[in-house]
């Protein structure tokens, strides 16, 4: 993996994300991935429990609930890279509403390891809620 295949990655990440569409979260992750929303959580393991997990389908470790449509965006950016490791770093930003105010913005921190076809195979999120001035 090079910086500019993570950076597609994270943007295909977002857009994943964004769409809750089972197909595309599927097609970021290995079979075999393992996926915590913390460092400290249990991994969700496996490609289908993932999907389910970002979908709000499951009781999974650390799982968020799933977003109301058009108040997520995300900007990610690699900031390390080596072989098969990446570290990204970015915000998670949320509108109260879809076109609304910014009510909440996360920085995140992202260590995802990568399968030799570029599918996530390892993935560890920390992140923060930023203050409200």
């Amino acid at each position: 993996m090079d910086r500019g295949d993570v950076e597609r990655w994270l943007d295909d990440y977002v857009s994943a994300w964004k769409s809750y569409d089972r197909d595309q979260i599927a097609g970021l992750f290995a079979e075999d991935v393992e996926y915590r929303y913390h460092p400290h959580d249990k991994p969700v393991r496996g490609r289908d429990s993932v999907v389910a997990a970002w979908r709000g389908e499951g009781d999974f470790p650390g799982e968020s609930s799933r977003d109301e449509e058009g108040i997520y965006d995300g900007s990610y950016r690699a900031v390390a890279v080596d072989g098969d490791l990446a570290v990204a770093v970015g915000t998670s930003t949320y509108t109260d509403g879809p076109g609304g105010s910014v009510a909440e913005v996360y920085d995140n921190c992202f260590l995802i390891r990568f399968a030799a076809d570029g599918r996530c195979r390892e993935f560890t999120e920390w992140f923060m809620k930023r203050p409200t001035p």
